[in-house]
């Protein structure tokens, strides 16, 4: 009887301590508190989508936005907008128990509409890789998936870590980072993929802009005259985009046969694929260390 009792007692505060509270600290350094794991999720960004995936909540989220499109499960979730404006109303009637949010992208003013509504929000923006790892672990804090997500975080860690160790100390290259051609956008120092582009010696010609993405123009870049031209959002650098750089035939990015193409997926979104981009962003900087002329 008094083994039965003890159990009985056990179960209990057992139960107890599963139904405490979950507080973390969003991106933000505000507290997001869940009375219990989230089970209905709404992502407004493509990136927050993949994380959420990696986390171990893939089958949470009832809601995200365009361009949410890995992994192929994600294309067949309910959208509920853009990752500029989204339906409120279609939120609503999905009844979500979180909100991961990323404020580049949704009105700042509609998030705060569904927080007056008790709805809570965490704020994802990392500004490192290392800061990916941290939120896919934060969010396997939030849906109680801590097995699938702890692992997952260590493991971009380390391939981080590595990546920076490979490439510390190698010589500097002058880049030009070119997220779209018409018209000509470009990421400053502050953004993630800046960070990533320092992780591989690498530097970013237009770090010093004070706007995350700013719109440069042609003659700016020839005056930069960078080593290397790196483009997204094409699949060969022949077919269009970083080609466009061919014929000024004296900018050293063109005379060293320097320009490189990479998946946008892979790098502009700041998620657990990122690793991926990050590699081969190293290896195309690699690439123009060895094709520089003696």
């Amino acid at each position: 009887m008094k083994k039965t009792l003890l159990m009985a007692l056990a179960f209990a505060l057992a139960q107890q301590a599963g139904a405490a509270p979950i507080t973390v600290r969003d991106d933000d350094g505000n507290a997001v508190t869940l009375q219990k794991p989230a089970q209905r999720i709404i992502s407004t960004a493509p990136h927050v989508t993949e994380s959420l995936f990696a986390a171990g909540g893939g089958e949470r989220i009832v809601g995200t936005v365009s361009y949410s499109d890995f992994p192929e499960a994600a294309k067949r979730i309910t959208q509920i907008g853009s990752n500029r404006q989204i339906d409120i109303e279609r939120v609503l009637a999905l009844k979500p128990d979180l909100i991961v949010a990323w404020l580049h992208g949704t009105s700042e003013r509609q998030l705060e509409s569904l927080r007056k509504l008790g709805i809570p929000v965490f704020h994802s923006e990392p500004k490192k890789l290392d800061d990916i790892a941290d939120n896919i672990a934060r969010l396997g804090q939030l849906m109680g998936t801590e097995k699938v997500a702890q692992p997952v975080a260590a493991g971009l860690r380390q391939k981080a870590a590595m990546l920076a160790k490979q490439y510390a100390n190698r010589p500097p290259v002058r880049l030009f980072y070119q997220v779209w051609d018409k018209p000509l956008f470009t990421l400053n120092g502050g953004h993630i993929v800046s960070e990533v582009i320092r992780l591989c010696g690498g530097e970013n010609v237009f770090a010093r802009m004070k706007v995350t993405a700013p719109e440069v123009g042609i003659e700016s870049v020839l005056q930069e005259d960078p080593e290397a031209i790196i483009g997204t959002n094409e699949k060969d650098a022949k077919a269009g985009g970083v080609a466009m750089w061919r014929r000024f035939t004296t900018m050293k990015a063109v005379r060293n046969d320097n320009l490189y193409a990479i998946d946008s997926s892979l790098l502009n979104r700041a998620g657990p694929r990122m690793i991926i981009g990050a590699t081969a962003l190293c290896e195309q900087i690699e690439l123009a260390r060895k094709h520089r002329k003696n």
